[in-house]
């Protein structure tokens, strides 16, 4: 028997993986704002996970500042810059972050009142037309960003291809990516965050500090495979 016949036995072999179930009360629905309680035991008697506040997965009380300042933690610690604010601010924090830059990309579903505040060159994708790869890699051209949800203890935000974020080429390609988060969108843990994705058949990319890889002789480089800088600005209410 050749090794590739070996090969085939072995797979007609195994057998095919059962579906899996997903429990009762699972909520995967669109992010709602506030607590959302999801995932409840069968017996009803364990603590469910919350969004924002409460009882987590691990039993553990975890409230919303608690989270933020997680999230913080881990962002800084993978050389992101974080910068806070309040819905009222927002404009002026993002016209802050983008003084030195000249021309800035944004997916077509990004509110228009981001940027009111900032004076140069909007470039909306697909008006009127998408944006290439020539485009986003232009010198000095940043992104702004939505996320879909954030992942305090990892630190991740997750991009879902929604109209605030828009095609992953949006924020693979630029060398600097600005991610506005909501408190609200924060969420203790991975899974607890894909339950709170409005379409998990979307593309997803997750973004966890900038670009950076330590393959060669495990040097730290950055901006290898995406940004090389990460701001992300946490939107509080």
């Amino acid at each position: 028997m050749t090794a590739r016949e070996e090969i085939m036995r072995r797979l007609r072999a195994v057998r095919p993986i059962p579906p899996v179930t997903v429990p009762r009360g699972y909520d995967r629905g669109p992010i709602a704002a506030g607590p959302a309680p999801t995932g409840p035991a069968a017996d009803g008697n364990a603590p469910a996970t919350t969004t924002s506040g409460g009882t987590d997965a691990s039993g553990t009380d975890a409230s919303a500042p608690e989270l933020i300042e997680l999230l913080v933690d881990r962002l800084v610690d993978y050389r992101a810059t974080v910068t806070h604010c309040d819905p009222a601010g927002l404009a002026r924090a993002l016209a802050g972050l983008l003084d030195d830059v000249p021309a800035v990309a944004v997916p077509p579903g990004l509110p228009g009142g981001w940027l009111s505040a900032y004076p140069g060159t909007v470039r909306r994708d697909g008006a009127p037309r998408p944006l290439t790869v020539t485009d986003l890699d232009e010198p000095g051209l940043a992104v702004v960003t939505g996320c879909a949800v954030a992942v305090a203890e990892t630190g991740t935000l997750i991009l879902d291809t929604g109209t605030d974020q828009g095609r992953r080429l949006l924020t693979l390609v630029p060398d600097h990516h600005i991610c506005v988060v909501r408190t609200d969108q924060v969420v203790d843990r991975v899974p607890e965050a894909l339950r709170r994705l409005a379409d998990p058949t979307r593309p997803v990319t997750l973004v966890s500090g900038p670009s950076a890889t330590s393959d060669i002789e495990l040097n730290r480089v950055e901006g290898v495979h995406g940004p090389r800088r990460l701001d992300v600005l946490i939107v509080a209410g």
